[in-house]
């Protein structure tokens, strides 16, 4: 078994992992940067260690040589990534590797084939997954592109070979936009992922999202852990997820899920990985890409089948066997994440910058909150823009509903904007909540892209002269002073009764 672990990564998924690691009886290492100096997960690591002064040309978490070094001197026997940042680079695993450190995911090969779209597309065809129309290489020039957009047909959709997040993605329904789309598209795959290739495919309009999750040993044995739909997005960045899927009934949930084992097992895949579906109007489903990592998502994986997922990577790694069968996998009840972000949905979702003064969270044995903040912590323009993730488990979907509803309204956070009221808006969606929505839902099915609560604007105006009141008359020691003495959610429920 791995007996200490860095953490290459910060905020809620550092925390998540040290948790574990703890559990397991592995040492946990944590590193300090200068941009968050006091950070929460720095508090949930047996050790820290400070970030080597660098020349500021390269973040933290993206410096693959001083973060091997880091390892490396202090005698760490593994990495883990996390999400995002270097958790889907195979010149990290790469270095790892070369420097006797274990990389807690896939191998260094693994990663760069099924981050490279085109090479992932080449195994799923061989693999028998079904797949939209298109090119299974790279596009050369703009005539290449206009020819092959001619002969699959409009709409298409071109991506870059490498990266993700949506960039460098452009839809085109007509010839005369594939010029132009080809060279921008080149562009930003060029400088996000410093490589500029990019194919073509059919475009599927208006599909659900839907990925599944997969495990597998160093063995050979791989099986699946079910759905998770993941249709609620913008720009193609998921907003709040949920497990399972309101559209797959048992047939299809099978195929799907086959589907998906047979792709990892023809890939030789290792460890935890994400297989991503396009799910049509007529049920038909076609691979979109695999993701070689854990998931923001992966608490209601979690919740459903009662597994821990960062456990089972840190077997995996540790070379252990897997001791669940797929038989021993049970999905028990809903699943229903909501992202907490700090931003201003109104304003196209961007980025809300501050300090946040208070913050209450709900408590009840049927929810979990991943955070990794907590009251005086800013929200700078460095990080992502998370501030929690509120995970709940219902009987079933309209339980769940209900349940995520109840903590929204009892989930306070002031000083930054959040998309808690955009959270509470889809929830209380009719479309929504009769599941028959897909990856246009926020364009076409939200008149509202938040919800206001029935005397919003009253219970803000008592809050605001009590917390003014407060202020003004507040005596005594100002290093140790008292919450205002007026709860929001007190006043809530009092007007109701009025």
């Amino acid at each position: 078994m791995i007996k200490s672990i860095l953490i290459a990564n910060r905020g809620e998924i550092a925390i998540r992992i040290a948790r574990t690691a703890h559990r397991m009886g592995i040492k946990t290492y944590g590193i300090r940067t200068k941009k968050e100096p006091n950070a929460v997960y720095l508090q949930k690591v047996d050790q820290i260690v400070d970030f080597p002064d660098t020349d500021g040309t390269i973040a933290e978490f993206l410096d693959i040589k001083n973060l091997v070094k880091v390892a490396v001197d202090n005698n760490i026997e593994s990495v883990h990534p996390g999400y995002g940042y270097l958790s889907e680079n195979p010149d990290f695993a790469q270095a790892c590797r070369d420097a006797g450190v274990i990389f807690v995911g896939p191998s260094p090969e693994i990663i760069h084939k099924m981050g490279d779209k085109i090479i992932a597309k080449e195994i799923a065809q061989r693999a028998g997954v079904p797949m939209t129309g298109g090119t299974l290489g790279g596009i050369p020039d703009t005539k290449a592109a206009i020819e092959e957009a001619n002969r699959i047909g409009y709409p298409v959709i071109i991506k870059a070979a490498t990266g993700g997040g949506g960039r460098g993605m452009r839809v085109c329904t007509k010839e005369d936009e594939v010029a132009p789309n080809f060279e921008l598209c080149q562009k930003e795959a060029l400088t996000a992922f410093n490589d500029p290739t990019v194919f073509i495919e059919k475009y599927i309009v208006n599909p659900k999202h839907i990925e599944f999750q997969i495990v597998a040993d160093k063995y050979g044995n791989v099986i699946h852990l079910g759905e998770r739909e993941c249709s609620i997005q913008r720009k193609h960045q998921k907003l709040l997820e949920e497990a399972p899927s309101p559209a797959l009934d048992h047939e299809l949930r099978e195929k799907m899920a086959s589907a998906a084992v047979r792709l990892a097992k023809e890939a030789k895949y290792e460890s935890l990985g994400t297989v991503e579906f396009l799910l049509d109007n007529d049920k038909n489903f076609y691979f979109m890409e695999m993701n070689t990592r854990i998931q923001v998502e992966h608490p209601v994986t979690e919740m459903i089948t009662g597994l821990n997922l960062v456990e089972l990577q840190l077997l995996i790694a540790s070379g252990e066997k897997l001791q669940i069968r797929q038989e021993d996998v049970k999905l028990n009840g809903w699943a229903i994440e909501c992202r907490i972000n700090a931003e201003d949905v109104q304003s196209g979702f961007t980025p809300s910058i501050g300090m946040i003064k208070n913050m209450r969270l709900p408590s009840n044995n049927r929810i979990r909150i991943d955070s990794g903040v907590r009251v005086g912590t800013e929200i700078t323009p460095f990080f992502d823009s998370m501030i929690a993730k509120l995970i709940v488990h219902g009987e079933d979907r309209a339980d769940a509903i209900k349940i995520a509803l109840h903590s929204l309204e009892h989930f306070v956070v002031t000083g930054v904007k959040t998309t808690i009221p955009f959270d509470k808006a889809v929830l209380h969606n009719e479309v929504y909540r009769k599941g028959d929505f897909n990856t246009s839902f926020i364009e076409t099915c939200m008149d509202n892209l938040v919800w206001r609560e029935e005397h919003e604007e009253l219970i803000a105006a008592l809050l605001a002269v009590s917390n003014y009141n407060h202020d003004n008359d507040f005596s005594g020691d100002t290093t140790d002073q008292a919450e205002p003495n007026v709860d929001p959610w007190v006043l809530q429920r009092r007007i109701r009764h009025l």
